[in-house]
């Protein structure tokens, strides 16, 4: 299947109308979605119309956050970006026009099956990732905490999406099949010639040559006590699983610690997965433990970014390579 990693998977796009088991959600619900069928979301859970859009916007590497089936903040905000890289007209309106331009009536493969493998269910999960920093550095590895977190993560979706997609999975028997998005992209490493962090709208937007867009994500993005920066800097270096060091002195106070901690490389650590570091020392742009937070939240300062959009902006720029920041 296009756009998956096959190298640990094994992916069936999901055809036969009468195949699927009892859903909350069913993957021919979502692959069948069209616009002329949509009805607007209802709040009881994610909606099939939604979860296509934000899939087929993933896939072009505009990226909606998590791909969660909702109406909400990050999901506009790719709209609205799709919206202005093919001239639909301004606004954050999911209309026919957009819908057509996405190919919403006529792609099926949005949901597959993904087979589990023995390392997927032999991942070593953490019990609990604790809020304080000194007992975060205590431990061996900040890792996922459940198959769920996992797996959502891995192909950009939230939790809850992949529950009412697998009503009763428990994600722990190698060789069974569970459904997914398939919102994976591929874009060329180090195409990127300069990024721009736009606080504004909370996003950062990834050019490439001749001014030609090539990613855009939700970012949260500084807040009223600790600003994010203003002006032109470059990438100094990428961190892939970094570790974290916690400095008071030089970043913000965290509870009650007051001395310097290296906390451990993981998900759920501070900084995620990926550490962009800038020409400014201590600010960077990174993943997250909370990828649902992104955007609706603050940081002290930094650009934070789901783990694997920042993986995807880490496979683009490299060292050199202009971030400016812009009101």
């Amino acid at each position: 299947m296009k756009h998956i990693d096959l190298r640990m998977t094994t992916l069936v796009v999901l055809l036969g109308l009468g195949a699927a088991p009892a859903l909350a959600l069913t993957a021919d619900q979502v692959n069948a979605a069209t616009f002329a069928a949509w009805t607007h979301p209802k709040a009881t859970g994610p909606d099939p119309f939604i979860v296509k859009a934000q899939a087929l916007l993933s896939r072009r590497s505009i990226s909606p956050g998590e791909i969660d089936g909702a109406d909400g903040e990050n999901f506009r905000k790719a709209v609205g970006q799709f919206r202005r890289q093919e001239k639909l007209g301004e606004g954050d309106d999911l209309d026919e026009g957009v819908w057509l331009s996405l190919r919403g009536d006529t792609v099926q493969d949005v949901i597959v099956e993904y087979k589990l493998s023995e390392r997927d269910t032999e991942y070593d999960f953490a019990d609990a990732i604790p809020r304080d920093y000194a007992k975060q550095a205590r431990m061996k590895r900040l890792s996922y905490t459940s198959p769920q977190e996992m797996l959502g993560e891995r192909f950009h979706m939230s939790e809850k999406l992949l529950t009412a997609l697998n009503p009763g999975q428990g994600f722990t028997d190698a060789g069974s099949g569970i459904y997914v998005t398939s919102a994976g992209r591929s874009l060329q490493r180090g195409a990127a010639k300069r990024v721009d962090v736009v606080k504004s709208t909370g996003m950062v937007v990834v050019y490439g040559e001749g001014e030609t867009i090539l990613a855009s994500y939700p970012a949260t993005i500084g807040s009223s006590d600790t600003p994010s920066l203003t002006g032109h800097y470059t990438v100094k270096r990428i961190a892939r699983n970094p570790r974290y060091t916690y400095d008071p002195d030089k970043n913000f106070q965290q509870g009650k610690n007051e001395e310097t901690l290296v906390l451990p490389p993981g998900p759920n650590g501070p900084v995620g997965t990926i550490w962009i570091a800038l020409s400014e020392p201590t600010f960077g742009i990174h993943g997250t433990p909370e990828p649902s937070r992104v955007s609706k939240t603050t940081s002290h300062g930094c650009v934070r970014l789901t783990n694997w959009d920042a993986e995807e902006l880490a496979d683009l720029v490299r060292p050199g390579v202009p971030v400016q920041f812009l009101d």
